[in-house]
């Protein structure tokens, strides 16, 4: 039995990812934190920090036409649900420069195999205001480390 227990644990480690590697991103907001894939759903954790640049650290939301994409396809598995971040057009708003929101954005699985992803919420040339993530791994951490807070 404790080894059943075990290997079930295992198995669920193995469809997560921590701080995973990111190639480039086109906004330095937010940070991945985790993602989660198995097969309902690929999950993916977000955290925001507010830039100072910003009166009262500015604002946020998603666009409902994000969509992930397993690099190297047209696959675009689209937004199912975003959890504690409004769709657009309404904006969470920041209180101070120091304020920082945890974020979840569920999407369809993605297909077996699937090594990197990119996470879009708009492609468009020259805009870097969209959290547009590319080669972003489903099995490499990063090795920096991620550093909560500011």
């Amino acid at each position: 039995m404790i080894k059943e227990i075990e290997k079930l644990k295992v198995n669920e480690l193995e469809k997560l990812v921590f701080n995973p590697m990111v190639k480039h991103q086109t906004s330095g907001h937010p940070e991945i934190l985790r993602i989660e894939n198995d097969a309902e759903f690929t999950r993916i954790d977000f955290i925001y920090y507010t830039c100072s640049y910003y009166e009262n650290g500015g604002w946020v939301q998603m666009s409902e036409r994000t969509f992930i994409r397993p690099v190297g396809s047209k696959l675009k598995l689209k937004l199912l649900k975003a959890v504690n971040i409004p769709i657009a057009p309404t904006k969470h708003w920041f209180k101070t420069t120091k304020d920082i929101l945890c974020y979840t954005l569920y999407f369809p699985p993605v297909p077996n195999g699937t090594k990197v992803i990119d996470i879009i919420e708009k492609e468009c040339a020259n805009d870097d205001t969209w959290f547009n993530f590319y080669a972003v791994s489903m099995e490499s951490i990063r090795k920096e480390k991620l550093i909560v807070g500011n």
